[in-house]
């Protein structure tokens, strides 16, 4: 049975009771941004450049912040560094729009630790990966996330993604975990069209679809997805959030228009690897340097020159 706890969205005399998973959902539609973690020459966290990437995204419109993701690197950091990212991240925000935080991997005994390692009363849910390298079996990926949920004190958001860990977990599966009270919905980035079609048509009415792939959340939004955890709004807030904004409210005559303008910059973004594409894109902003850790290295010259002729287009 899921979370029947309600929330109070009072206004004057009218009051609306939600339950959690809706509210949820409610709060985390539209575009949500996985930001990057800037590091200095020496390989340090620039932190005063992850401030100014933070405003500059709120400022742009986003709905949410998703820190410590993938394209956080986050694989790379300490825990004491996370933790930093983190309350970096609070600060900045300042409330003014919700969190999201990246906590995974694959041994589930220690993402449930991690769990105690961050102030969660500073976020709204908990995005957790599908355990990657061992490859598991669909029951395990759902014992696995039966047992964050259980533990968690926030909601917990799936994360499919393939592409990455090497196993792809089915809609089947997602919509036996759907079930769960705080399991509050997903992050699909898996490799068909028809899987995110049959999460759509047959999870609950409060259970939480969004992108993972900038590339094709346009056609995903008119599937009935409710918006995107983005790479790409990292460079472009404001352009991304009001493509998304438009196909989100059914102008997708509008949202193509926008989103013709970013399709080249999608190819290069991923021609290598994320968050190398992406950060090629904002350091020829003058947003951050050119910094990744390894086993991840920046863009090639080759392809550093095409994201810079890409650019000089897009602002022509």
């Amino acid at each position: 049975m899921r979370n029947t706890a309600k929330w109070d969205f009072g206004r004057k005399r009218n009051i609306i009771f939600l339950s959690l998973p809706t509210m949820l959902r409610q709060t985390l539609k539209g575009t949500g941004v996985a930001v990057v973690t800037p590091f200095k020459k020496d390989k340090s966290i620039d932190f005063a450049a992850l401030e100014n990437i933070i405003e500059l995204q709120i400022a742009g419109g986003l709905n949410y912040i998703v820190t410590l993701g993938t394209t956080g690197e986050s694989v790379v950091l300490s825990e004491e560094e996370k933790i930093e990212v983190f309350n970096c991240t609070v600060n900045k925000v300042n409330g003014r729009v919700p969190i999201v935080i990246g906590i995974g991997g694959n041994n589930t005994a220690e993402v449930i630790k991690s769990f105690g390692k961050f102030d969660l009363s500073k976020v709204v849910a908990i995005l957790s990966v599908t355990p990657y390298y061992n490859k598991p079996a669909q029951e395990g990926l759902y014992q696995h996330y039966i047992a964050l949920a259980d533990a968690a004190p926030k909601p917990i958001l799936l994360y499919n993604v393939p592409g990455r860990t090497g196993r792809n977990m089915t809609a089947a599966t997602t919509l036996r975990l759907a079930a769960h009270k705080n399991i509050a919905g997903i992050k699909e980035a898996g490799p068909e069209m028809a899987q995110t079609i049959a999460i759509l048509k047959d999870c609950p009415s409060d259970f939480l679809v969004v992108s993972g792939d900038d590339e094709i959340v346009m056609a995903q939004i008119a599937c009935g997805m409710d918006g995107v955890i983005s790479v790409a709004a990292n460079a472009f807030p404001k352009q991304f959030t009001d493509m998304i904004n438009a196909a989100m409210s059914g102008d997708f005559a509008g949202a193509k228009k926008i989103n013709d303008g970013l399709v080249e910059s999608y190819t290069h973004m991923y021609a290598e690897n994320n968050p190398a594409g992406i950060k090629g894109f904002m350091f020829e902003q003058g947003l951050i340097q050119n910094e990744l850790r390894l086993p991840l290295v920046p863009a090639s010259e080759e392809l550093q020159q095409k994201i810079k002729s890409c650019l000089k287009k897009m602002s022509a």
